[in-house]
């Protein structure tokens, strides 16, 4: 683990029981940002892999409550990343998950690491605030816990790009983090653990905001974090009381989706059709 880890931290276990008071007593909702956990020689070799989203294998999400990029899972992990990201799922870092949540459920990581391995944001990206999806979309378990690697060297506050909690009520942003280099957030995931980078990315035009996601799960949950639903949902975004500018956003996604809607059900010859019309 020393190849992983900051040889100056304490071991995993030590250093679960110095942070699980912190880390479950924390508002608005169970999580930590712990800095320099890892050996950074190995992180920057990860960094140095890292792909530019935007020309390769990758999902792109372009529409007015979200403009990133994620990479299609392991595809685009070459060798110091993939192993990274396997130790991230092995048993060590998963007792230490365990302990330091203090989830009674058994954790389980994500061999497919769907919806996770690469996230990239360019300038003027963003992701609104949101609660995540609750089931794997393989498994079907549910979804426990976000661990989130951030890559970004020389980053300044002015960039933006501070990854933020808000309170249940989205009245108000309860901590804030910069996505520097070497930081590492953990965080539980329910229906209301709103999260999100809502705002536009400031940073040149020459950087990006590059982070690794990783998901963990369990065969159950308890009750009381199944606030919205008792199923299966997805992403459920949502809008920061009184920003104007969230409304815009959310008025927006509506309009998206509808055109999304029709566009599935209707043939694409008339789809055709109906856009060359409307663009004459």
């Amino acid at each position: 683990m020393r190849d992983y880890l900051n040889a100056n931290k304490v071991s995993l276990n030590d250093l679960a029981d110095k942070c699980a008071q912190e880390y479950q007593e924390a508002e608005p909702f169970p999580n930590i940002c712990i800095k320099d956990f890892f050996n950074e020689e190995m992180l920057d070799k990860v960094l140095s892999e890292f792909p530019d989203l935007s020309k390769g294998n990758a999902t792109s999400f372009n529409n007015p409550v979200e403009r990133k990029l994620a990479g299609k899972g392991e595809d685009s992990f070459e060798e110091e990343t993939k192993n990274l990201m396997y130790f991230l799922n092995s048993e060590p870092f998963l007792k230490f998950l365990q302990k330091i949540t203090g989830i009674k459920e058994t954790l389980l990581g994500d061999p497919y690491f769907s919806g996770g391995g690469h996230h990239e944001i360019k300038p003027g990206g963003y992701l609104k605030i949101h609660a995540d999806f609750n089931r794997h979309p393989i498994t079907n378990l549910d979804r426990r816990i976000n661990v989130l690697v951030y890559l970004n060297k020389s980053w300044k506050e002015e960039y933006g790009g501070h990854f933020e909690l808000w309170d249940s009520e989205m009245k108000t942003c309860k901590k804030r983090i910069l996505p520097e280099f070497n930081t590492m957030a953990i965080f539980s995931t329910t229906d209301f653990s709103y999260h999100g980078h809502p705002d536009p990315l400031k940073c040149p035009e020459d950087k990006s905001r590059k982070s690794l996601a990783l998901y963990y799960y369990t065969n159950g949950r308890p009750e009381i974090e199944k606030k919205v639903t008792k199923g299966k949902h997805d992403t459920l975004f949502q809008k920061r009381k009184g920003n104007s500018m969230d409304k815009v956003a959310f008025n927006n996604n509506q309009k998206f989706k509808l055109k999304s809607v029709l566009k599935e059900c209707i043939p694409p010859i008339i789809w055709r059709a109906i856009r060359s019309r409307k663009n004459k």
